[in-house]
């Protein structure tokens, strides 16, 4: 069920947009209303949500480790694994961001004739890190609607994603990974019991929606001819803020600016977020420095401590007449 009532709702997106689309008078709805409410809610949401996360108090120290920690200057530390100064978390934060490097790491565990036997899983990170590189550069490509003239670098990346030209229209060798990676993740939800045990219409429903969006850009560039010019146009126009909808474009156009609005609006509400949290998580971004700080709690209430000082001078004539040896002199 939660399959099908995911794909029942983006089905019903793309329908609403194609329905958007074919009338002339809600043209203006769908390609200049709807986009800039799309943009305010992920702009508003995102900020919300970072702004919530920056104000959640921290007390501990509480960075995810599994090496050694610094500590004395004969045992070697593991500067990635426990890092204790700041730049050794920029470079963990690095690698976590750009390469995935938990993910990379991470195994899965299956019970086999009633014991734990453990597996790899870097099909997944293979997966998971194509996904969200062919999507950044489909995001990269797509600023050339927005930019008049197109910048040097996008036309580079433009160039080298299409470098396997195959016909006419240049072939994208990002459209077939994009697909070719959620094919993969929605497979392994759907086929793997402990991974669907656990999925929810909220984990399918961005595969679907992403597809979606992926499927009507293909359809548009390779097989179903649309205006590029009037879609130029109007891209101009919403970045300038002075837009207006060419005559002539195609229903599956609005279907497929109606989903990227969908998405748009989505994200700062849905687990998709997790791409400005990695930055705010306090698993990552902190550094495992226990040993060489002291860290209060600003939690806990203000205590008045005895200190040694005090419990010397306090009890110095017993201590003195029982042969323990004081660290201050005192005056009989």
């Amino acid at each position: 069920m939660n399959v099908v009532s995911a794909l029942a709702a983006v089905v019903i997106l793309l329908g609403i947009g194609l329905a958007g689309g074919s009338s002339g008078g809600m043209q203006f709805l769908f390609g200049i209303v709807i986009p800039y409410l799309a943009v305010l809610v992920f702009t508003v949401g995102i900020l919300w949500r970072v702004l919530k996360w920056a104000k959640s108090p921290v007390p501990f120290r509480i960075p995810t480790t599994c090496g050694q920690q610094t500590g004395l200057p004969w045992i070697k530390p593991d500067t990635l694994e426990a890092p204790h100064t700041g730049l050794q978390v920029a470079k963990r934060m690095f690698l976590e961001v750009f390469l995935f490097r938990s993910l990379f790491r991470n195994t899965r565990t299956k019970l086999h004739e009633g014991n734990a036997v453990y597996g790899s899983t870097k099909w997944l990170w293979l997966a998971g890190l194509a996904f969200h590189y062919a999507f950044f550069t489909i995001l990269i490509r797509h600023l050339r609607f927005f930019l008049n003239p197109v910048p040097g670098a996008i036309a580079a990346l433009e160039s080298a994603d299409g470098f396997l030209q195959i016909g006419l229209p240049q072939l994208y060798q990002t459209d077939i990974v994009i697909l070719a990676a959620l094919g993969f993740l929605f497979a392994r939800r759907l086929l793997e019991p402990a991974v669907r045990y656990i999925s929810l219409a909220s984990d399918y429903f961005p595969l679907f929606l992403i597809g979606a969006i992926a499927t009507t850009g293909i359809l548009m560039r390779y097989f179903i001819r649309v205006d590029v010019a009037g879609i130029k146009q109007l891209g101009m126009g919403l970045a300038t803020f002075a837009p207006q909808v060419p005559a002539g474009m195609s229903p599956l156009f609005f279907a497929h600016l109606f989903l990227v609005s969908a998405l748009l609006a989505y994200f700062p509400l849905s687990k998709l977020v997790h791409a400005p949290g990695v930055f705010l998580s306090p698993t990552r971004n902190l550094a495992n420095n226990s040993r060489q700080v002291r860290h209060v709690n600003p939690w806990n209430p203000t205590v008045k401590f005895h200190t040694y000082d005090e419990w010397e001078e306090e009890f110095h004539v017993a201590l003195k007449n029982s042969g323990f040896p004081l660290d201050h002199e005192y005056k009989e």
